[in-house]
């Protein structure tokens, strides 16, 4: 349940013709009270002998009382009350129960013989009600209603337990606007899934990701057919910017514009530009690059895939002990990420990942402030993989998109972690919603190459599997007896051989691909580490190209060879940076 309360108003008759009206777009029906002061005030609503002019007067019965030079110049207090998009359809008594709550909660009408306000709750729709109050009490004195909105949205959080509605996690007024319900009602109408608010948010969200510069950003929107106005000074200097989708039309057949700020918080020109203008000193990025060197060139979307896996990686190294502000940066970047990759992917992935990203949008804003330019790695990676093209579903550009997608899940858990741990509520809740949606993408993105994997495995000499299981059982013996039991060990012990074959040793690589990451999310461990371990090894990510092993003489397991104990430990050391 959301309340939203409105800046203080004016004009009482105004607000009332509006609740009692069409709406913006006929989306008014059946406007009645539910609740108000006294309970028995006209309703110009089911009483064709009231009217709104009634109502009104005796609303503002308290204002005229006092000397005109003593009344408030604002005096219209109004707030919405929503419930849950799938809550059940609330009757006019629960909603004007709710109506007598949230005005004792904000200190409108207390209660308990204090000085209370007139106010009345009109319904016009299943789904919220309007509570609309005028802010001069009976006794002429003004209502001790500071920070209503917040006591608006503590009461509502009781309200949805004791009604069994939906429990909205606790805001903190980072997340973007929710769209209108006379927006709601237009996309309807005009057969949307979305309204143009969110539509737009996407496309902008989209277009941003990976951008270097305003020129990029704007050419971006062009191309992605938005309508753009550019807010310039009488100096020449560019403001801000509005868009529009080319089909949405108001009465007059102009174009509904929304300036970025209106979209999110983080979409404002001036936040936009802290993207592109941040530097932090070289060798504080994890790169050991300024943020505005010179960017690499990614031959295509396979490249870019694997690249943005290896950014994603070090970049949940950076939740271990990183500052607040940066690992927010890298959080916001993540999105970004999420955006490019989204974009670019497959038919058969692109949904799971559309809506991972768009949930994750919400993860990526909260009141700690981003470090902005130690997230050019992550940034970095979603300007490769817009550049890099669209992904193929198959071969190679398949298997990193599920690579990709792999590692992302763990960032992704990692941000949920971080937020939970600050009671971000919101955030954390969007980013495990994200981490589904990349867990039912990667399913279908891996099916395929993780299929030819397993038949390798499959394939393999008993002797080589014997003696890369037993590699396992000594590089991670926590680990060990886990992954052998699951159905992807073929596919790990093929990616083991895959690996030897190519000159490295699978042990340290096990030890590489599990030091300080966190696995107890992953539904397979067997496929995160073919997965850690193909990026580590630099080995395709696609093994049907690859020849077969055959077989092999068996060696003995590291138990068995100069390596000391402690050499293990040292590698496990080495590792930590990676």
């Amino acid at each position: 349940m959301i309340p939203s309360v409105n800046d203080p108003g004016s004009r009482t008759i105004g607000l009332l013709a509006y609740l009692y009206g069409p709406g913006k777009h006929e989306e008014h029906t059946d406007p009645h009270l539910v609740a108000s002061f006294d309970g028995m005030p006209p309703d110009p609503g089911r009483d064709p002998k009231a009217t709104l002019k009634d109502l009104q007067q005796l609303l503002d019965q308290p204002v005229e009382a006092l000397p005109e030079h003593a009344r408030p110049a604002k005096h219209v207090w109004h707030t919405s009350v929503r419930a849950t998009a799938g809550d059940r359809i609330l009757s006019d008594e629960e909603w004007g129960e709710i109506a007598r709550r949230i005005v004792a909660a904000t200190g409108i009408d207390p209660g308990d013989g204090e000085p209370a306000c007139r106010w009345a709750a009109v319904r016009h729709a299943d789904d919220h009600i309007h509570i609309i109050a005028t802010l001069v009490c009976e006794d002429g004195s003004r209502p001790d209603d500071f920070r209503s909105g917040k006591r608006a949205q503590a009461e509502c959080r009781l309200i949805e337990k004791e009604l069994g509605l939906h429990q909205v996690a606790p805001g903190d007024g980072t997340a973007a606007q929710r769209p209108t319900s006379a927006e709601r009602h237009k996309a309807e109408r005009q057969g949307r899934e979305r309204t143009a608010r969110e539509e737009l948010r996407e496309t902008v969200r989209r277009a941003v990701a990976g951008t270097q510069s305003e020129g990029e950003f704007f050419e971006r929107l062009a191309s992605s057919g938005l309508l753009v106005h550019k807010r310039v000074a009488p100096s020449g200097d560019l403001l801000g910017y509005k868009v529009a989708l080319p089909d949405d039309r108001n009465k007059k057949g102009e174009p509904v514009f929304y300036p970025g700020a209106r979209l999110a918080p983080d979409l404002s020109l001036p936040r936009i530009r802290e993207r592109w203008t941040a530097t932090v000193a070289a060798g504080q990025d994890g790169e050991g690059v300024t943020a505005d060197a010179p960017l690499r060139s990614v031959p295509g979307p396979a490249s870019a895939r694997r690249a943005a896996t290896t950014a994603a990686w070090q970049a949940v190294l950076v939740f271990d002990d990183g500052d607040d502000g940066v690992i927010s940066a890298h959080i916001a970047a993540a999105g970004e990420v999420l955006d490019a990759l989204a974009k670019t992917s497959a038919a058969h992935t692109r949904k799971q990942l559309g809506e991972a990203a768009s949930a994750f949008e919400r993860a990526s804003r909260s009141h700690v402030r981003a470090a902005r330019g130690h997230d050019r790695a992550l940034r970095q990676a979603a300007r490769d993989l817009v550049h890099g093209g669209p992904a193929l579903g198959r071969g190679e550009d398949g298997a990193s998109t599920a690579m990709l997608i792999d590692m992302a899940f763990f960032l992704v858990t990692a941000a949920a972690a971080w937020h939970g741990k600050r009671e971000h509520a919101q955030q954390a809740a969007a980013a495990l919603q994200a981490a589904e949606h990349l867990r039912a993408a990667y399913q279908a993105a891996s099916g395929h190459p993780m299929a030819v994997l397993h038949q390798r495995g499959r394939l393999l000499p008993p002797a080589l599997q014997r003696r890369h299981a037993a590699v396992l059982r000594e590089a991670v013996p926590e680990l060990a007896e886990q992954v052998l039991a699951e159905a992807g060990w073929p596919a790990l012990a093929a990616t083991l051989a895959d690996a030897e074959a190519a000159g490295h040793d699978p042990a340290d690589l096990l030890v590489q691909a599990t030091g300080r990451r966190e696995l107890d999310t992953a539904s397979s461990v067997s496929d995160v580490l073919v997965w850690r371990l193909r990026r580590l090894a630099g080995l395709p990510a696609d093994a049907s190209a690859m020849p077969l092993h055959g077989n092999t003489t068996e060696r003995p397991s590291r138990s068995h060879t100069n390596s000391p104990a402690g050499t293990r430990q040292d590698s496990r050391n080495r590792t930590r940076g990676h």
